[in-house]
């Protein structure tokens, strides 16, 4: 099986269910770190913090995500500070998460591990 920070994000149309429970465990265990959360409008999504020694590091992280995003076509919310980032990824056109949210996920792990 591909790894999934080899895959390349599809543009999702809108028509594309959003995984259910089961198919998100399964995606779940292939990027480490991540937690599966849900909105207050209830719709799941992708969520991790990363912490850094200082503020420069955390910016210089957050300008790598945001270079493999635009590529992809697919763009997280990202909140970031002194010492840390923290990334939410879903699919904003069907409400909830789908194959490429973990694509992206496993990339952004791939900055780190580099």
């Amino acid at each position: 099986m591909e790894k999934l920070h080899k895959k390349k994000c599809i543009a999702c149309d809108g028509n594309t269910p959003p995984f259910d429970l089961s198919e998100i465990h399964k995606y779940l265990k292939k990027v480490v770190g991540w937690n599966v959360k849900r909105s207050s409008e209830k719709n799941y999504y992708l969520e991790k913090e990363f912490k850094f020694q200082n503020f420069i590091e955390s910016q210089s992280f957050v300008h790598k995500v945001g270079s493999i995003s635009e590529l992809e076509g697919h763009h997280p919310d990202i909140h970031f500070g002194w010492g840390y980032a923290k990334i939410e990824i879903s699919t904003h056109a069907i409400k909830g998460l789908a194959e490429s949210d973990f694509i992206l996920a496993a990339k952004i792990d791939q900055i780190i591990s580099d």
